[in-house]
């Protein structure tokens, strides 16, 4: 069995796959809008451009994500995506990416288990943590 984060937007999911393509070092492996979908007959107009299903691949880890149909959209609660970095460096890099317009939740610091740990929620409404530098457990 494999789990993957599958992140929902409103609207900006093509933005935010973009942005986490280029923060994270990752590429975008398939994208496709409502529009280009053989059910874009079915959906009105206005949905067309939305992303219906989206693949980062970052090392062999994926993210994929979707805009929600218009009106169905939830904010995001219960839960983040947690990222593991070896380099503390590269932690602060993603993190401090991660936070432009956002909300930092933590900042990134050292705990116990790890030489920088940070929460935040990203510009897009992701919820993120991230650990660098892990010292304990995984």
């Amino acid at each position: 069995m494999k789990l993957n984060p599958y992140l929902a937007f409103d609207g900006r999911c093509r933005e935010a796959f973009e942005f986490y393509e280029k923060t994270l070092g990752g590429r975008i492996t398939f994208i496709q809008t409502i529009g280009e979908s053989p059910m874009a007959s079915d959906m009105p107009t206005e949905a067309h451009g939305r992303v219906m299903h989206v693949t980062l691949e970052i090392g062999d880890q994926v993210l994929q994500g979707a805009d929600a149909p218009p009106g169905q959209f939830t904010t995001p609660a219960g839960f983040c995506v947690a990222m593991h970095v070896d380099d503390v460096a590269e932690g602060e890099r993603i993190f401090s990416a991660l936070a432009q317009n956002g909300k930092v939740q933590m900042a990134l610091q050292p705990t116990f288990w790890a030489k920088g740990f940070g929460m935040l929620i990203d510009q897009f409404g992701t919820p993120w943590i991230v650990n660098a530098g892990q010292v304990i457990g995984s």
